[in-house]
């Protein structure tokens, strides 16, 4: 990983989407700061299309594609895409699998709902899991005390052997089955929406996140950033990303707005 300020100026010219993780890298300690929200909407002003790439649910996603000065959201791991044009008044839902394979999953999600949380001692279920369509969210350290990393990889390996993909983020470990992420989902989304390839526009994109289960977005992006907690994750990161602010969480993503914006 190399320092934010080590990237070229000609590169950041040439930027016109900016994705983005949403916990521990737009937020600070669970908390949308007014610095951080205000790095949203001046990328947007100036015409970047931001668009986050988050594990949270489609509750909070229906909430954040219509409230925040965002283009469209992928949530749940790459579950879906959600698109709100406001002039049209159009909500554009668009999911991974049909709601009778979402419907067949939720059953093996709620087993594993309960089995997962008495295997694993001092785990919890996401107080967010009841706004989700398609993933089980575990909780490690959001609302419960942090549990050990032997326990987080207990979490997932219960997650595999049930079948099911599993991602650890910064606070969750979020299962599902079906075989997306959420980079096939991205693809997806710009595909439909904007008639475009992402091999064809990746060094129009910058990427931030902060955990490994933004890994395949930071395989995928050249121009793929960090916050700063990011290095919490070295060795247990399949790929890093090439840039990393000198801020963390929130305050890194303001960092990297300015950048863009300078």
């Amino acid at each position: 990983m190399k320092p934010l300020n080590d990237f070229p100026s000609a590169a950041r010219k040439n930027i016109r989407y900016v994705l983005t993780d949403i916990d521990d890298t737009i937020t600070s300690d669970g908390r949308l700061t007014a610095e951080s929200y205000l790095a949203l909407e001046r990328l947007s002003q100036s015409g970047l299309k931001v668009i986050p790439i988050t594990g949270r649910p489609a509750g909070w996603c229906d909430h954040i594609v219509r409230m925040w000065p965002v283009e469209a959201i992928v949530g749940e791991n790459g579950a879906f895409y959600f698109r709100y044009e406001p002039i049209q008044k159009k909500m554009t839902c668009r999911f991974w699998k049909s709601e009778s394979e979402r419907q067949a999953d939720r059953l093996k999600i709620e087993q594993l709902r309960h089995s997962i949380v008495q295997a694993v001692s001092g785990s919890g279920i996401a107080s967010d899991q009841d706004y989700r369509v398609a993933d089980l969210a575990v909780d490690f350290c959001e609302d419960v005390a942090p549990l050990s990393q032997a326990d987080i990889d207990k979490i997932v390996t219960l997650f595999e052997d049930a079948g099911a993909k599993a991602k650890v983020s910064s606070i969750h470990v979020n299962g599902w089955f079906g075989d997306y992420d959420k980079l096939s989902m991205t693809e997806v989304l710009f595909r439909e929406v904007y008639g475009l390839e992402l091999d064809e526009i990746l060094d129009q994109v910058v990427f931030s996140g902060d955990s490994p289960n933004d890994a395949p977005m930071f395989a995928r992006f050249p121009n793929s950033v960090g916050v700063a907690n990011v290095q919490d994750f070295v060795g247990r990161i399949s790929h890093e990303p090439t840039w990393v602010t000198n801020k963390k969480s929130g305050a890194g993503f303001v960092e990297l707005a300015d950048m863009l914006l300078g």
